[in-house]
């Protein structure tokens, strides 16, 4: 059986990571939330409910899931796959093994939850995030001949194929930067469709003028960095 890890980056997400935690499947090993700068019950809900809490008080996505990768570096058996969720429940964490199923059975590196149209609860994604995810994968496509429709959060990666990206974003341009690296190094990968509901509390990103403004401009840096290279 596969070792699955997940990591799960979380800033003042007390309402809701209970929820994220205690609907992951069996099949995961540990479950890893990064807390990052909460000032509210995140650290207790999340211990309460049997994840191994991690602390990160430099803010920003990219920051917690280093933070838990470099937590899983130091252990002494390495996992198989590493699986990235939010922890603000607007994905289904039950579907996991639907996420990770191409990486067992097709033996695929890297595979995306993308949250298709027909499968998104209305109003789950604000127009901005719908804007940014097309544009995106719009000049991935044109730059790179990429198949990705999505930059979706619900992620999953072959560990090995995780430490070769060596990630370094530490704030907005986490997913598009690991999409890109993946593209680079011709890794194999996929998208699978998954549900998506609105979530639990305001987002830090797209629920905010500046958060879509700085991640938009994060995108397309990365995007355009990796055209020219």
């Amino acid at each position: 059986m596969a070792d699955i890890k997940v990591i799960i980056p979380a800033f003042n997400e007390a309402n809701s990571i209970e929820h994220v935690i205690k609907e992951l499947p069996d099949s995961v090993s540990e479950i890893i939330v990064v807390n990052n700068d909460s000032t509210d019950e995140t650290v207790e809900n999340a211990r309460k409910a049997g994840a191994t809490v991690l602390t990160e008080n430099r803010k920003g996505y990219g920051y917690a899931c280093l933070k838990g990768m470099d937590y899983i570096a130091k252990q002494s058996k390495a996992p198989d796959i590493i699986v990235f969720i939010d922890g603000d429940y607007s994905d289904y964490p039950e579907e996991l093994d639907k996420v990770v199923a191409p990486i067992l059975q097709d033996d695929i590196d890297f595979v995306i939850g993308a949250r298709r149209k027909k499968l998104r609860e209305a109003g789950s994604m604000t127009p901005q995030q719908v804007f940014g995810n097309w544009l995106a994968t719009f000049l991935m496509r044109l730059f790179f001949r990429a198949n990705f429709t999505d930059l979706g959060p619900f992620r999953a990666i072959k560990y090995k194929k995780l430490k070769e990206l060596e990630m370094e974003d530490k704030t907005y341009g986490w997913t598009v930067e690991m999409q890109l690296k993946v593209l680079r190094k011709k890794m194999t990968y996929t998208e699978v469709p998954v549900r998506y509901k609105k979530r639990i509390g305001i987002s830090k990103v797209s629920g905010t003028v500046k958060g879509s403004i700085f991640a938009g401009i994060k995108i397309l840096s990365w995007i355009f960095k990796y055209s020219f290279k």
